[in-house]
């Protein structure tokens, strides 16, 4: 791709053709801006993220919902 060449060429059109130009060159940054955030997010590797399994040692976390039921029993206490 000649970047000298489509510039001049892009010159040369009118301004209502470089104004489709430019709103055509938005479009596509959008559309590819979009592509590129999905791509990025698919290679995130969570086995290799502290956060997973780091309350794996835990005694109290090895029934999580019997953990859950006792915390909301001790924390929404009813008013009387």
């Amino acid at each position: 791709m000649d970047q000298g060449k489509i510039w001049r060429e892009f010159i040369a059109l009118p301004p209502e053709a470089q104004q489709q130009v430019a709103d055509f060159i938005a479009f596509l940054q959008t559309r590819y801006k979009k592509i590129r955030s999905t791509q990025k997010s698919n290679q995130v590797n969570l086995v290799d993220d502290p956060f997973i399994g780091m309350w794996r040692d835990r005694e109290d976390m090895q029934d999580s919902s019997s953990w859950v039921r006792s915390i909301r029993e001790r924390e929404w206490v009813k008013a009387p």
